[in-house]
């Protein structure tokens, strides 16, 4: 059977509502003039959200566990000479 899920890209949040135990959240897009364009609306059970919510939480704290355990290690690779020098971006290996 093939995978029907559609794919939704969004950099941002427009407006989140709740109506009739459903929360609507307005998911945007960043277009070319800067400005927040609506992409999609997520619709999300109210008894479901702290879980949705949590699940995020928990991502962004494996990332950010992940990003500091790279830094690290990074540094601790680099001479002491270059150790004072900042860097500005990350890459994630697998």
């Amino acid at each position: 059977m093939a995978d029907t899920r559609t794919t939704v890209f969004a950099d941002g949040v427009i407006e989140a509502q709740v109506a009739h135990g459903v929360a609507r959240i307005t998911l945007a897009t960043t277009g070319s003039d800067g400005k927040a364009v609506p992409c999609a609306t997520l619709c999300v059970p109210v008894t479901q959200l702290p879980a949705m919510v949590n699940g995020m939480g928990n991502l962004l704290k494996q990332i950010e566990e992940r990003v500091r355990a790279q830094v690290q290690q990074q540094q601790a690779a680099q001479p002491a000479a270059a150790a004072d020098t900042p860097t500005g971006a990350f890459r994630f290996q697998s």
